[in-house]
């Protein structure tokens, strides 16, 4: 025995001084008095109901030198060595979304938990933990605790993702441990069967539960209808699943639709919006199960959450508005130069007009440019040069991918200009059309990293805005200027979302369907991130002007929805041993149980000498 505070026993000094207190105290002395015959009498019946008189002094100081050793011992907190009697316990906890599935109000990931909990309160203390969780990726918990309290806390605060899980990483780390100690006791806490777990002890969570699932949602833009297709699936029993779909995020159900499944079956549906536009569409299954993560799905207009504001700054903008509005999800706004204030717009296209001062919030195009821009990335040196009878401008035979690019699908032989402006280019441009050397279509970036264009003629003094090869060019230049942010907003929950980080975009904050806040680093041309939830995405992306929010649905991992027992070979190489550890036993509650009763006790005898000396 061992005692966690030794100085506590310096509280044993209380008991000789009990004992000299009990000595030399006061002690009554008989006296001889006047009496009748009935205090005599009384007397003798007094020494009938007291025959323990004599021994209850004796009986307090026994009580009260007891309770002193007893809060002494307290302080000290002894720790009784208890030999071979703790273990090293290792757990593996699967966090994958079926974890998530839920039984009588609780998941199979909090059940898990209950096990893991329950193993570490009834070991013997002096035992030690580790815990390897099991997610989107590897983590351990904790290492080599022997603190239950902290382990516990930690366990606690775990949650389920909504991924698949590998468990290489998490055996590796096993394997470790098992390596340092052999005698190791290895849990793995899990929903899914495995045949061979050699060396580990399966904690099985799963429950026969019902469940379907909606998924891989597409759509059909019919005119005056949206014809949006999916799959259901029911994992246990045949049923007839009831659908409800919505638009935009709105309350109220648009459609609906039955759709029988056969048990462990899978059936095709498809549902009938009748909507012209959409940003987007929700499908739900009406009756509830256990898995409740796959029982939406969402779909997102891509072009709609790729759209972006255009102002066009002209006196005659027919041309421009109307093949941006036609080829284009561009939101266009026209205003004419002297309206012009700017500010908050993805892209801006000056017309024979040149601002004072360049925007920076968005991608530029200059069409027959007035005059110089600081911070334009190119100068305008003359006005107005004549072509006399208009001549034809030559295509690029720049075999560069950017020009390749943004020629692609041009023919560029029947393009003939009247007027053009000379300019000079001190940034990095492309060329894509010239005469006589100068520069007439090209493009390139300003001083602050946007995007830019320039046409160096009036489209009036032209006819290019007739040739097939004005809406190809421009259909290039809007990719080039205004590239898509994400190539698509369908994704299953462990793939990686892709978002390209346009010129000038300062943060991207990610809003996961848990609550969770991300932030992308914009340093790169395009910024990753693994999803690890199933639900609605919000991607913030903010520039010094502007601010533009997209959304993505991340569906739930079908492997998910039903785990099957699996045949893999999960276990620890090398041969199990059986030694323990020293564990030990430092519950103080039995000493202050002690001292209660001793209190009371010597309560009650004090009680009892007061009642006799009445």
């Amino acid at each position: 025995m061992t005692f966690q505070y030794p100085l506590g026993l310096l509280g044993l000094i209380g008991i000789p001084i009990l004992i000299i207190v009990y000595i030399i105290r006061s002690k009554y002395t008989e006296q001889t008095v006047a009496s009748t015959y009935l205090w005599t009498l009384s007397e003798k019946f007094l020494k009938r109901r007291n025959p323990l008189s004599k021994l209850t002094g004796l009986i307090a100081l026994i009580l009260q030198l007891l309770a002193v050793t007893a809060i002494s011992l307290t302080i000290a907190h002894p720790i009784f060595t208890v030999p071979d009697s703790a273990r090293e316990y290792c757990f593996i906890l699967d966090g994958s979304g079926s974890m998530n599935m839920d039984s009588d109000g609780t998941s199979r990931f909090e059940r898990g938990k209950d096990e893991i909990r329950k193993i570490i309160t009834e070991s013997t203390d002096g035992s030690e933990y580790s815990l390897v969780y099991v997610g989107s990726t590897t983590s351990s918990v904790f290492t080599k605790t022997a603190d239950k309290e902290l382990a516990i806390a930690l366990l606690d605060a775990l949650s389920a993702e909504h991924s698949g899980v590998n468990y290489s990483d998490a055996i590796a780390t096993a394997q470790r441990l098992f390596n340092e100690n052999n005698s190791l006791a290895t849990y793995l806490v899990t929903d899914t069967e495995y045949e061979t777990l050699n060396g580990i002890t399966l904690i099985n969570v799963s429950t026969d539960v019902e469940n379907y699932s909606i998924s891989d949602l597409t759509y059909v833009d019919e005119g005056d209808t949206v014809t949006v297709y999916g799959k259901l699936r029911s994992y246990k029993s045949g049923v007839t699943l009831n659908l409800r779909a919505y638009t935009d995020g709105e309350a109220e159900v648009i459609a609906t639709q039955k759709e029988y499944v056969e048990a462990g079956g899978e059936s095709s549906f498809y549902i009938n919006i009748p909507v012209r536009e959409f940003d987007s569409i929700k499908v739900e299954i009406v009756e509830s199960d256990a898995y409740a993560l796959d029982n939406t799905s969402m779909i997102y207009n891509l072009e709609s959450e790729n759209s972006y504001k255009t102002l066009l700054v002209s006196d005659y903008p027919f041309f421009f508005k109307s093949v941006l509005t036609t080829m284009t999800s561009a939101d266009v706004e026209v205003v004419s130069p002297s309206e012009y204030k700017g500010g908050g717009y993805g892209l801006y296209i000056f017309d024979s007009f040149s601002p004072q001062t360049l925007p920076t919030d968005g991608a530029v195009w200059f069409i027959n440019p007035v005059s110089s821009v600081d911070g334009a990335g190119f100068s305008v040196k003359s006005e107005g040069n004549l072509i006399e009878g208009g001549d034809r401008i030559v295509m690029t035979s720049s075999t560069s991918t950017l020009a390749r690019q943004l020629t692609e699908n041009l023919d560029g032989s029947d393009i003939y200009i009247s007027r053009y402006v000379k300019c000079g280019q001190y940034n990095n441009y492309t060329n894509l059309f010239t005469y006589n050397g100068n520069p007439i279509i090209f493009s390139g970036s300003t001083d602050a990293g946007n995007r830019e264009v320039v046409f160096a003629f009036d489209i009036h003094d032209s006819n290019f805005a007739l040739t097939a090869d004005f809406g190809f060019l421009v259909s290039n230049l809007l990719q080039y200027s205004f590239p898509p942010i994400l190539e698509k907003t369908d994704y299953k929950s462990g793939e990686v979302l892709k978002v390209n980080v346009l010129a000038g975009c300062e943060t991207i904050q990610v809003d996961t369907p848990l609550g969770n806040v991300e932030f992308l680093s914009t340093a790169s041309a395009v910024a990753e991130l693994t999803l690890t939830e199933a639900g609605v995405y919000t991607i913030t992306l903010t520039s010094q002007d502007s601010v533009q929010t997209l959304n993505i649905f991340s569906e739930a991992v079908a492997e998910e929805s039903e785990p099957m027992p699996s045949s893999e070979k999960i276990g620890l190489q090398g041969e199990a041993g059986t030694e323990g550890m020293d564990g030990y036993y430092d519950n103080i509650m039995i000493f202050f149980i002690c001292l209660a009763v001793l209190f009371l006790a010597d309560w009650m005898v004090y009680c009892y000498e007061k009642y006799q000396l009445r």
